[in-house]
């Protein structure tokens, strides 16, 4: 975890007016200017209320230009949708729910884990890297019929066009993190006749998190589109399933609705990312 030590005012001595000395001064922490940064909740306020002004302003707009359901639901009518249990809300949003998050973390461990074997052969990071990007450019929905041929319909094809998309972003975030050390740090390390292990852990992996996090920022909207494209082109379950179904009746409600659901797993997934950069990471080394 990296930290940030509080710096303090040293005390000063204060002469009294009869020329006795006074006590010092107490040490305080360096206080914040009047015109800072506003409390965190006024920010989760702000975007909160910027979100209810939206849906609010399109119920307007829908009801008071009289625009027809099939073109634009309003949000009451979007709503009403849950109630339909033909839909199978809960069960749909299960499936996306697995392969986003699956996908995500899959992505994660194993870009993760790959950066840091690059980082260690040199000759790995010549060999294998530039293949990795050239697969990378392959378009993922160009992917789908071979998918189909090689895993068939399910979850778990799914869960790998997920992973597909998330794992890259990781291995470069991740890479470079590694790569930022200062030499100076890993001189000194070294000099101090310290471990491989120990160069790792207190200096490689500490300057790294900015970018993992970063890395994993980008993950999250990656791994949202890609559960739905595994589910556009290979699946009998979730929300982009259940989206292509709805769409040939013109039930414009439902797929508003699913899209909705569907945003809310990406929201849901950022939010998580954002709670363990706050755990790990001070404000100040966060890159924004």
């Amino acid at each position: 975890m990296i930290r940030r030590i509080a710096s303090y005012d040293p005390g000063i001595e204060m002469t009294a007016p009869d020329g006795a000395l006074a006590p010092p001064a107490i040490a305080t922490p360096v206080q914040a200017t009047a015109g800072g940064e506003r409390p965190q909740w006024h920010r989760w306020a702000l975007v909160v209320g910027v979100h209810l002004a939206g849906v609010v302003l399109w119920e307007l707009v829908v009801r008071v230009f009289a625009i027809q359901a099939f073109i634009l639901p309003a949000p009451s009518k979007v709503l009403a949708t849950l109630a339909n249990p033909n839909y199978s809300w809960l069960k749909n949003t299960g499936v996306t729910a697995l392969e986003v998050f699956g996908g995500y973390a899959l992505g994660l461990v194993l870009g993760i884990l790959c950066a840091l074997l690059f980082i260690t052969s040199r000759r790995l990071m010549l060999v294998a890297f530039p293949l990795l990007v050239t697969l990378n450019m392959i378009p993922k929905v160009a992917m789908g019929p071979l998918v189909i041929v090689w895993f068939s319909y399910g979850i778990g094809p799914n869960i790998l066009i997920t992973f597909s998309l998330c794992f890259f972003p990781i291995l470069l975030t991740t890479i470079r993190g590694l790569n930022e050390t200062e030499p100076e740090l890993l001189d000194l390390v070294r000099a101090l006749k310290g471990s491989r292990w120990q160069l790792f852990r207190y200096i490689q992996l500490p300057g790294s998190l900015p970018y993992v996090f970063s890395g994993m920022k980008v993950a999250t909207i990656l791994a949202v589109a890609g559960a739905v494209v595994g589910e556009f082109i290979a699946s009998e379950r979730g929300l982009g399933y259940l989206m292509i179904q709805v769409q040939a009746s013109l039930d414009t409600p439902a797929v508003f609705m699913a899209v909705l659901l569907i945003t809310g797993l990406g929201v849901l997934l950022y939010l998580l990312v954002l709670l363990l950069e706050r755990l790990f990471i001070t404000q100040d080394a966060r890159i924004q």
